[in-house]
């Protein structure tokens, strides 16, 4: 099997964790092998296994100690690592994908002309790439529900600001580092507020909280600052005014 080297790496974390580490900085390739990983954990169900999770190019596994020991589950996972080439995985199935109505710029969201001449285009061409842009939900994060999505066009791996703003709203679709970040609340933030939704991406007083799930693809469609006024007035379910349709395998 192909190895990214020196990755994977199996290892311990904390009293009751391991982490196979994929890559040490994001990309395509190293979070699609840290989905497929976590999925393939989740499906075989393995009964000392207490808990999963996956991060920008990790997968997390928490375990029973009283039912295993360290080396034991370090040595399970190194043989599942060994099995397949993650890095060219299929995605897991069960995916969606979302269409976001976003309105970019204006004093809603008004950072875009700065993140847009950063990237050196016009605000113009900047909507429109980040409008035809489909992204994937990296990881979940932060703030509850909340979703990094990338990665975007190498255009827009912008820096962070120097300074804090300090406070943008729940649907702020924020930019830095080729990814996005769509709030789940009212947050300080050092990336550039390029674009506004009516997304609530936390729910808790729903069954599912979280809207989205790690696999998934958002685009941010652009829209009008009167056509998200009257979403926002009929927004009962939190959508925003979103569609959303499964992937096919």
């Amino acid at each position: 099997m192909a190895r990214h080297l020196p990755f994977p790496l199996v290892r311990t974390v904390g009293f009751d964790g391991a982490l196979v580490t994929f890559a040490d900085t994001m990309s395509e390739t190293a979070n699609r092998a840290a989905l497929a990983f976590r999925s393939e954990v989740d499906r075989l169900q393995w009964s000392e296994v207490t808990e999963s999770s996956a991060s920008l190019a990790s997968a997390y596994v928490r375990f029973d100690t009283q039912r295993t020991t360290h080396q034991q589950m370090l040595h399970k996972l190194q043989d599942l690592v060994d099995q397949r080439d993650w890095y060219n995985t299929p995605l897991p199935t069960g995916r969606r994908l979302w269409r976001i109505p976003t309105v970019y710029g204006t004093d809603l969201a008004p950072q875009l002309d700065d993140a847009a001449a950063a990237a050196g285009l016009a605000p113009e061409e900047a909507i429109r790439r980040l409008g035809q842009s489909r992204v994937r939900v990296l990881t979940i994060g932060f703030a509850p529900g909340q979703p990094y999505l990338g990665p975007l066009p190498p255009e827009f791996n912008i820096p962070r600001l120097q300074n804090l703003t300090p406070m943008v709203p729940e649907g702020a679709l924020v930019l830095a580092i080729s990814q996005f970040v769509l709030f789940s609340g009212p947050t300080p933030t050092g990336w550039r507020h390029v674009g506004q939704t009516a997304f609530r991406c936390f729910r808790p007083e729903t069954n599912e909280a979280f809207a989205l799930n790690p696999g998934d693809e958002l685009m941010f469609e652009p829209v009008s600052r009167e056509d998200l006024d009257h979403i926002k007035a009929n927004n009962e379910n939190g959508t925003g005014g979103a569609t959303c349709e499964e992937i096919a395998p």
